[in-house]
């Protein structure tokens, strides 16, 4: 699991791992993921590090840093844009799907899909009703569907 990802237009990603200390840092090598990059989530990959903490010359080939100093973040080392592999693909598809469970999980008895349909949402704000000039998507034609 990357402590944070997070997805640009066409499939895009970008993960971040985040390191506290040296130690951290190097004990990372060592994880199945970066021993077999081509499992590894991540178009781009970046460390998130206190500034100083990480040399760019001890990164990974094509890996970026970022810098934190006095809350602000910063790029030291941008990233190469193209990392992942059909592999690491498949592996974020798992990790995306498995999001969408846990949280079908906790809307329940609602499906994933109505929770998340704008339309479903806004009459909930609206005390149940659409407002004006909202038409329900059970009764909204779709001209992408051949019926």
């Amino acid at each position: 699991m990357p402590d944070a990802i997070g997805w640009k237009g066409k499939c895009h990603s970008v993960m971040v791992e985040c390191k506290i200390s040296r130690a951290d840092f190097l004990a990372d090598a060592s994880k199945p993921w970066r021993v077999k990059p081509e499992t590894a989530l991540g178009c781009e990959r970046y460390y998130l590090a206190p500034a100083g903490m990480i040399r760019p010359s001890e990164l990974p080939k094509g890996w970026g840093l970022l810098e934190i100093k006095s809350r602000k973040v910063t790029v030291a080392v941008k990233s190469k844009r193209n990392h992942r592999q059909p592999e690491g693909f498949m592996n974020e598809m798992n990790l995306l799907l498995a999001s969408l469970r846990r949280v079908e999980v906790r809307i329940e008895p609602r499906t994933i899909t109505d929770f998340l349909k704008w339309k479903n949402r806004l009459a909930e704000y609206n005390g149940g009703a659409l407002p004006e000039g909202v038409t329900a998507a059970d009764d909204e034609q779709n001209p992408h569907l051949v019926v």
